[in-house]
């Protein structure tokens, strides 16, 4: 009888064990399954109207995919659920790839880029305004300017020395403000350093590269 007994309190021990077990499976599978649910959810929803929510949407797949990764070490011979988790992870990076992509700012025109090179990104606008140059950095304005046309103005085309001039006459109207601001003279006899070493590179080269133009164009 107390075999019996001890043999019944066995099993139930066993099945006990077992059926946690496979509870605790179960719920792994759970786990990958509303992680694949996720994700196809995502990839439904019209980018633009994910826009404001991104920052959300990405942190909420992060902790569904920790969550769906963990879970497979509890769900034995896992192989169709690693593979779904996988296939998940290629459809998500696929779909943020195209997310972010229209999320992106357009690129500037060259026209831009050249003047974000010439005085800092996003200084000077379509409005061309120079107010934010004042007597105590314009000495350094007109310094990144000259340097960085003198560092390429062996790839400038002939447009490029056009806005360039344009630039640095927006430039000096801006200075000739300045100098009743309070400019000092030792910064006003630096910028008359750049200027002079300006003057000819500009026209050199400015030359130069109407020439090629010309040569391509009988070419």
């Amino acid at each position: 009888m107390k075999n019996i007994k001890i043999a019944i309190g066995i099993a139930l021990v066993v099945l006990g064990f077992t059926s946690c077990k496979d509870e605790k499976q179960e719920k792994a599978q759970k786990t990958v399954e509303n992680y694949v649910i996720y994700v196809d959810s995502v990839k439904n929803v019209a980018a633009a109207d994910l826009k404001d929510n991104w920052k959300s949407v990405e942190a909420e797949y992060d902790k569904r995919s920790q969550e769906a990764q963990a879970a497979l070490a509890d769900i034995k011979d896992n192989a169709a659920a690693t593979e779904k988790v996988n296939a998940s992870k290629i459809k998500y990076e696929e779909f943020k790839n195209e997310v972010t992509a229209q999320f992106a700012p357009p690129a500037p025109s060259p026209k831009q880029q050249l003047r974000d090179a010439l005085f800092g990104a996003g200084k000077i606008g379509d409005d061309m305004s120079f107010n934010w140059v004042n007597a105590q950095n314009i000495h350094s304005v007109y310094q990144q300017f000259v340097h960085t046309v003198e560092n390429n103005k062996d790839r400038y085309s002939r447009e490029d020395w056009d806005e360039i001039k344009l630039m640095y006459e927006a430039l000096d109207s801006r200075k000739n403000t300045v100098e009743k601001e309070g400019l000092s003279a030792e910064d006003n006899r630096k910028i008359a350093g750049l200027k002079v070493k300006f003057a000819p590179m500009y026209t050199v080269n400015r030359m130069g590269a109407k020439s090629e133009e010309n040569k391509d164009a009988k070419n």
